[in-house]
């Protein structure tokens, strides 16, 4: 024991975040009854009705106790820009503050994974651990999905009036629509699953988690923070965590497993010195393992906005005109669970090729049927619509450092957003697609006007300049700690993070790469196939769909 610790409890796994990861791994790990487990989360358990009302989720973006609301570094090619990064403080983690949105990813993403080195990962490969999360309300006699899991997966139900318009438009214009965006081929216009179950969110402490609190071989601890990995003879053997003015360690027996997500994963290595050795004794850290990627490889995916604004109260937003409806609306969520507050907004996207050579979608376009507030007041005020372009293989790179030794200093979040010249095209092509949706006849009887970029910015370079002052992430973040087959990489295809045995990191922070889609499904995928790593279970059978 470490001198100066005042012991905790002994468990066979510690597991250190209750996010999106972390929540799967406690549920599956205690259902092995003759195991103990500990899950340790910074945040409160999730008790706001804000968390699980859907339509309040632009209120969690910046929300003084459930976000961490971490932030970028300046970026250099965005105009100099502090970009706002959302990430859970609660039990679900970003899980129960997100977008709620369900969708796997192309087949090629992952297949790409196995062939970087990372055995196990292909589709066909990590395909079945998908379908165990699953229960899946709308797709119920398809190969491609499951009803048994225990996550809730369904479209939402009585969609924005706006969505069918949207959709149309892109059909006549000869685009593709897609039945299902996570089944066979996801590419082309339709509306998108969610994570809701019952007009609420569906995060992984109410799917996963809240079942399983009633097991005797689990404990979970909330409001307080994992300072660092204990290292003896190097072999994690506990969690230093401060509770009440106190320090205290939580010693794992069997493994720790870091699910402390993109940002707070590799923070959480470097504060327990694992990482870069002359970085971490510039601040002072005693070098336990020299592994320099461990914050490295951080990217995202970028997106720009075409926004207008219209008179019409077709939209969700706030209005004296909309007023007598918001009543109505209320009253039918709090008696029925239905209308749009049991919406999470964005119904409708698609997943498209910028270039007809590409060999799968690079381009995300979501429909925004709402205005969006400059000011980042959460309730739409007034009425409007958009598309959001979403860029889904970025090639920039940036990276997640310590600002300090001290475990509740953020760390410095530099994404080098758009610093990789091939990433603003994709993104220009995208806005004049998302554009030319919304100036179709078919949205010509809103008479509406476009307020970002604004009608008269046409040229390319003009556009170009319009995407680098308005380019932000959508909360996406991967890659910080790096798997990989080769020596270089953070953790192993086991998720073993290399050079301290008894230790894995499981969360978005171990993608080679990011996959072309919303990450919180793939993200469960990786804590469910880490559960089976983890309790020695043999994989389960790849599927040839």
């Amino acid at each position: 024991m470490t001198p100066g610790l005042e012991r905790g409890s002994d468990f066979d796994f510690v597991i250190v975040g209750a996010g999106s990861a972390g929540c799967v791994l406690a549920n599956r790990l205690s259902a092995d009854p003759n195991v103990t487990v500990c899950l340790i989360e910074a945040g409160p358990p999730d008790r706001s009705w804000l968390i699980h009302v859907p339509a309040a989720v632009a209120a969690l973006l910046r929300h003084p106790v459930y976000n961490w609301n971490f932030t970028t570094t300046p970026q250099q090619h965005l105009d100099g820009r502090v970009i706002p990064l959302p990430r859970g403080r609660v039990l679900g983690g970003t899980s129960s503050i997100n977008g709620m949105v369900y969708i796997r990813g192309h087949r090629k993403d992952f297949d790409d994974w196995a062939a970087m080195g990372n055995p196990g990962w292909s589709f066909r490969e990590v395909l079945p651990y998908f379908l165990r999360s699953e229960c899946n309300e709308d797709y119920r006699n398809s190969p491609w999905h499951r009803t048994d899991g225990p996550l809730n997966v369904m479209h939402v139900k009585r969609r924005n009036p706006l969505i069918p318009l949207f959709i149309d438009t892109a059909l006549a214009m000869g685009y593709p629509y897609c039945e299902d965006f996570s089944g066979p081929n996801p590419e082309g216009f339709g509306p998108r699953q969610s994570n809701l179950r019952g007009g609420r969110r569906e995060s992984t402490a109410t799917s996963f988690l809240k079942p399983a609190l009633g097991r005797p071989n689990l404990e979970v601890i909330t409001d307080v923070l994992a300072r660092r990995i204990i290292i003896e003879n190097g072999r994690a053997t506990g969690v230093e965590i401060g509770q009440g003015g106190a320090t205290r360690l939580i010693s794992a027996k069997r493994e720790i497993v870091i699910s402390c997500g993109a940002f707070g994963s590799p923070q959480l290595l470097m504060l327990s010195g694992i990482g870069d050795g002359d970085a971490l004794q510039k601040l002072g850290i005693v070098t336990r393992h020299h592994l320099p990627e461990v914050g490295g490889n951080l990217h995202d995916h970028v997106a720009t906005t075409t926004m207008f604004r219209t008179k019409s109260t077709e939209s969700y937003g706030l209005s004296w005109r909309a007023l007598p409806r918001g009543i109505v609306n209320i009253f039918e969520y709090l008696l029925f669970r239905q209308g749009p507050l049991a919406s999470n907004v964005y119904e409708a996207h698609a997943l498209i090729r910028s270039l007809p050579e590409l060999d799968q979608p690079d381009l995300q376009i979501v429909f925004i049927p709402a205005h969006r507030n400059p000011s980042g007041f959460p309730i739409p005020l007034g009425h409007g619509y958009g598309n959001n372009v979403v860029l889904l293989h970025p090639k920039s790179r940036g990276q997640v450092a310590l600002a300090s030794p001290d475990p509740h200093a953020a760390p410095l979040i530099d994404p080098n957003m758009l610093s990789a010249k091939e990433d603003i095209e994709p993104l220009l092509r995208g806005l004049r697609i998302a554009r030319r949706i919304l100036y179709a006849p078919a949205f010509e009887r809103f008479n509406s006007i476009e307020i970002s970029p604004g009608r008269d910015v046409t040229s390319d370079e003009d556009l170009r300049a319009y995407i680098r002052r308005s380019a932000v992430t959508v909360f996406h973040p991967c890659g910080t700690c790096r798997m990989g087959g080769d020596g270089k990489s953070v953790v192993d295809p086991e998720l073993r993070v290399r050079g301290v045995n008894g230790l894995r990191v499981a969360d978005a922070s171990i993608f080679p790469k990011i996959t072309g889609a919303n990450i919180n499904a793939s993200v469960i995928m990786i804590a469910e196939k880490a559960a089976d790593m983890i309790l020695g279970h043999p994989a389960l059978a790849p599927l040839d769909l």
